[in-house]
């Protein structure tokens, strides 16, 4: 049998001895962040697995993504974007400046900040990337249709607006 969603879920909160619904009345099948961390889960396991086979990792990845299509950005700002822990991303730049994909140069009006950008290597090793993520991308959505996903896409937005701590 399918669960279906009653509305339940958002019940609206007249003070603190309000009821809340319970989990087991929602449904965890209707319980929003659950599934987008299990889809999520899924989609980084799958796209780790071939990016193995690409002699590539996940954060190495994001960074070359978000730089592949930004001009120039500081690291705090990559580790944001690429949903990464400033530690793990320092060690990644690191990785990538070693192998000639990336630049870290401090900026010429504050020394304390470094701006980081992509190197033609590291723009040719994206672009051997990226038909595998695009690949990915597009089993992940099979049978959604474009309306679909731009109305999935704008309510995305809106949660991301609703829970984000940065501007970004």
């Amino acid at each position: 049998m399918t669960e279906r969603f009653s509305g339940a879920v958002f019940r609206p909160l007249d003070g603190p001895e309000t009821k809340r619904p319970a989990m087991g009345e929602i449904g965890l099948n209707n319980f929003a962040p659950y599934l987008m961390n299990r889809v999520i889960a899924r989609w980084n396991a799958n796209l780790a697995d071939d990016l193995k086979a690409l002699g590539m990792t996940t954060a190495k990845m994001r960074a070359l993504a978000i730089l592949a299509i930004t001009p120039s950005v500081t690291i705090n700002e990559l580790s944001v974007f690429a949903v990464t822990e400033q530690s793990t991303m320092s060690r990644t730049l690191d990785s990538l400046e070693e192998q000639g994909f990336i630049r870290r140069q401090p900026r010429p009006d504050d020394m304390r900040i470094r701006d980081v950008t992509i190197t033609e290597d590291g723009r040719t090793a994206f672009e051997t990337i990226w038909p595998t993520m695009y690949d990915d991308f597009l089993k992940m959505f099979q049978g959604i249709e474009e309306e679909e996903y731009k109305t999935f896409i704008a309510v995305l937005h809106r949660i991301l607006h609703n829970i984000r701590l940065h501007a970004i």
